[in-house]
């Protein structure tokens, strides 16, 4: 669409924009010429104000949210609120709203995304989630990662960052947004959300602070190309943090202890290094790996931290003597394939 024909509609909803709000942002309710609601996704809320009237600061139906810094038009409430990623389909529903003609010179090609929503917590959920994620470089998540002690961020093109992914609490809790990690499978069969503190300094002051989404079983947040050796783990920072001092080797975390002893094995693999977290969970895990791995002709070596996790060990006791406790562990010609160099 022209950029003239969004203007149009943005302008066209404009003039309908106490309507344009109440069916979009019913969370929220008038308050003098503006609207007030929580955000443009319909939180509950007072920080974002939409005008309902044209005066001299503005048109109808530009709004803010104080507490973000965002702003925009009736088209883009219309997205959010709905969910929609393809601006066909929000033009497409802005002209049902406004009872416009169809667009008539619609492109032949089928829409990537339906308009009606996935169902929760399906693949095709995690998918559109993804679809809107961003490279984690330069991003929360990189401030997070490098305030663990994790600086080896190549590879990681698997990570994502969402600047306010929804969180609820339970079923009838009300919804809340926070910037979240994503991450996924090598072929987006499911996603894993870890929410963060605006900051980035820790993660989000919430009672469950990652949640999936999807098919993981037997998947993996995969680092790298898969070859014939392979470190796999639980968690994502711990399996990066191992990861610190082998670059080169490829990595997968399969993100819970369960996850990690279906996880599946490619063809071209020969060894593989299980990065172990030090409980009974990760005891049974690294048993049923090597079990399963044995079976197939695959070495099993498992990667054992000093205290609870690698990530543990690499804020408690530096990274030289984590590499020095990795090191002795690997098989002698992986040293000299994926280890660091002593500085």
């Amino acid at each position: 669409m022209a950029r003239r024909d969004a203007s149009d509609l943005a302008t066209r909803l404009g003039r309908q924009a106490e309507a344009v709000c109440k069916r979009y942002l019913g969370a929220g309710r008038r308050q003098g010429n503006y609207w007030q609601v929580g955000d443009v996704r319909n939180t509950p809320g007072k920080s974002m104000f939409v005008r309902l009237k044209d005066t001299a600061k503005g048109p109808a139906g530009k709004w803010t949210d104080a507490a973000t810094g965002e702003h925009g038009d009736l088209l883009d409430v219309i997205r959010e609120s709905l969910g929609l990623i393809d601006f066909a389909d929000v033009a497409e529903e802005a002209r049902m709203f406004l009872s416009m003609p169809p667009d008539p010179e619609p492109q032949p090609q089928p829409k990537q995304h339906a308009r009606t929503p996935a169902p929760s917590g399906s693949a095709e959920a995690a998918r559109r989630l993804v679809a809107m994620c961003q490279p984690i470089g330069g991003t929360l998540v990189e401030a997070y990662l490098r305030g663990r002690g994790i600086t080896a961020l190549h590879g990681c093109g698997n990570l994502g960052f969402h600047p306010r992914c929804y969180y609820r609490p339970d079923e009838h809790g009300p919804t809340e947004t926070w910037p979240a990690v994503t991450d996924l499978s090598d072929r987006i069969t499911g996603a894993h959300r870890t929410w963060l503190a605006p900051d980035g300094s820790d993660k989000a002051p919430i009672d469950i602070q990652r949640k999936a989404m999807g098919d993981l079983l037997g998947h993996a947040v995969r680092f790298g190309l898969s070859g014939d050796v392979l470190a796999a783990g639980e968690g994502i920072e711990s399996v990066l943090s191992a990861r610190e001092f082998m670059p080169g080797m490829p990595a997968a975390a399969a993100l819970s202890a369960a996850h990690l002893a279906a996880i599946q094995f490619h063809d071209a693999l020969r060894r593989l290094y299980v990065v172990r977290d030090n409980d009974r969970a990760g005891d049974g895990a690294r048993n049923t790996l090597t079990e399963r791995a044995n079976a197939v002709g695959i070495e099993a070596i498992a990667l054992s931290p000093m205290l609870g996790d690698f990530n543990e060990d690499l804020r408690t006791y530096g990274r030289d003597a984590l590499m020095a406790h990795i090191r002795v562990q690997l098989a002698p010609q992986d040293v000299a394939r994926f280890m660091l160099l002593a500085a």
